[in-house]
C-alpha cells in the first residue's frame, strides 16, 4: 500500500502549504530564487487574477506522514482549446521530492481530474500558460534563473519522462556580454542597412509621458506578433490591463524599443532589469518594505532579460528586429549594463536561434515542455 497521499487544496491551510512549500524544499539549493508570494498566489486562483475569469485550476498536495512532499496544478485553458480545437489539459506549479512515486501520485491525481471533464491529453509545465513562466528547466543548472524564468533541481527531467510525458517544444535562454557588440558580424550590419533603406522607420523607446498607453501598445504587439507561434494564445483585454498595472513599476523606459511604419507599430522590444537578486533578499516578500528594497536604486542593477522582440507578421523576415534592438544598443551601455540574457527561444524558432548565435550570444539554458497522450487519444487534433 502505497504510503503517498493526495489531496485537493481547498481550504486556506492548504493554501498556505502549496505557496510555502518550495522554502523547503530548496532551502540548500543557492541557485534558487524565491516566488513573489502574492503573484504566485494569484497565478494559482488564491487571489484574483484574470487569467480565471474563463479559465479553471485546481492545486493539488501530496504528502507522506502527514508532511507535505509535493504539489501541482491542473489548469484548464480554455482559449488554448478554442484556438487549437482540441481538449488538452495543462499542469504547472510542479514541485517535487526526488521520488517517481511523489511525483506519479500528483500526475495521476492531475490526470484524473482533467479525465472527469472528457480531456485525456496533458501538456506542460506552464505557469499557468504560455503568456507566464513555462517550461522545466534540463539544462544549465549553474547559476541562477534570469527574472520570470523558471528554476528546478536537476531530477525533475526524470521524475517527468517516467510517467510517460515527452518532449514536444524546447526553450531556450542565450547569454551575451556587452562586449559581443564591438565584434558584431557585418553581415548583420547590412541586414539593418537595408530594412532601414527598405521602410520608413522611426524608432524611439518608450514614452515615459504616455507609460500606460505604452505598455497597451507593447502588449498589442505581442499579441499581433505572434499569431503564428507555437502554442500562443492571444492575452485579452482583462490580463492585458493586469500585466499593464503589474510592469508600470519594473519596466524602465531606457531599456524598451519600439519601431513605427507612418504612425503605426510594427515592433517593439522590452528588456526587464534582473530584479532576481533582490528577490533573494526580500525572500518574495512585498510587504511591508520589500516593495520599496525591489524597486529602489534601479540603476545599480547591471543585468538584464531582454524578454520579447515582436515584429507583426507583414514586416516579419526583413530584419526589424535587428534594426530595434541596434537602437537599444546605445541606451543599454549608457545605463551601464553587463550581462544580458535574451529568453525564451523557442527550438522551433529558427531565425531568432541563428540571429543570436551569428551575433556571438551563447546557449545558457534549456527549457522543456512535455506532452502526455494516452494512446486512445493520441490520434486527436494536436498543436
Amino acid at each position: 500500500m502505497s504510503s503517498i497521499t493526495t489531496e485537493p487544496v481547498t481550504t486556506k491551510r492548504q493554501q498556505n502549504e502549496f505557496v510555502e512549500f518550495p522554502w523547503e524544499l530548496y532551502r540548500d539549493d543557492p541557485n534558487w530564487i524565491p516566488p513573489l508570494r502574492q503573484n504566485l498566489k494569484e497565478l494559482v486562483n488564491f487571489a484574483p487574477h484574470p487569467f480565471y475569469a474563463r479559465n479553471k485550476v485546481q492545486c493539488f498536495l501530496a504528502r507522506r506522514a502527514g508532511q507535505v512532499v509535493g504539489r501541482i496544478a491542473a489548469i484548464l485553458n480554455v482559449g488554448h482549446n478554442e484556438r487549437y480545437d482540441e481538449k488538452r489539459g495543462f499542469w504547472g506549479f510542479f514541485e517535487s521530492i526526488d521520488n517517481t512515486e511523489v511525483s506519479g501520485a500528483l500526475f495521476d491525481a492531475v490526470k484524473t481530474w482533467f479525465a472527469e471533464q472528457g480531456i485525456h491529453k496533458m501538456r506542460g509545465p506552464a505557469n499557468p500558460s504560455l503568456n507566464h513562466e513555462v517550461g522545466t528547466l534540463i539544462e544549465g543548472f549553474n547559476s541562477p534563473p534570469a527574472f520570470m524564468m523558471t528554476y528546478n533541481p536537476p531530477y525533475y527531467e526524470k521524475l517527468i519522462t517516467d510517467y510517460g510525458n515527452e518532449k514536444t517544444q524546447d526553450m531556450y535562454a542565450f547569454w551575451g556580454h556587452i562586449n559581443m557588440l564591438e565584434g558584431l558580424d557585418p553581415k548583420l550590419k547590412f541586414i539593418v542597412d537595408e530594412a532601414k533603406s527598405r521602410f520608413n522607420l522611426k524608432l524611439r523607446r518608450m514614452d515615459r509621458k504616455r507609460f500606460k498607453e505604452d505598455v497597451y501598445t507593447f502588449l498589442d504587439n505581442y499579441n499581433r506578433s505572434l499569431v503564428g507561434t507555437w502554442g500562443f494564445v492571444p492575452i485579452d483585454m482583462a490580463e492585458v490591463d493586469k500585466m499593464a498595472e503589474d510592469l508600470k513599476h519594473l519596466l524602465v523606459p531606457e531599456l524598451t524599443s519600439v519601431c513605427e511604419v507612418d504612425g503605426k507599430v510594427i515592433g517593439s522590444m522590452f528588456g526587464m532589469l534582473d530584479y532576481n537578486p533582490r528577490i533573494k533578499k526580500i525572500d518574495g516578500k512585498l510587504f511591508p518594505f520589500g516593495f520599496m528594497r525591489l524597486l529602489w536604486n534601479k540603476k545599480a542593477i547591471k543585468n538584464m532579460r531582454l524578454i520579447s522582440t515582436n515584429v507583426v507578421p507583414e514586416y516579419q523576415r526583413w530584419g526589424i528586429g535587428l534594426v530595434i534592438l541596434e537602437r537599444l544598443v546605445p541606451d543599454i551601455k549608457k545605463w551601464g549594463v553587463q550581462e544580458v540574457e535574451f529568453s525564451w527561444v523557442l527550438e522551433s524558432n529558427h531565425l531568432s536561434r541563428a540571429s543570436l548565435e551569428r551575433g556571438g550570444a551563447k546557449k545558457s539554458k534549456t527549457y522543456r515542455m512535455f506532452d502526455y497522450a494516452p494512446a486512445e487519444a493520441a490520434g486527436d487534433s494536436t498543436t
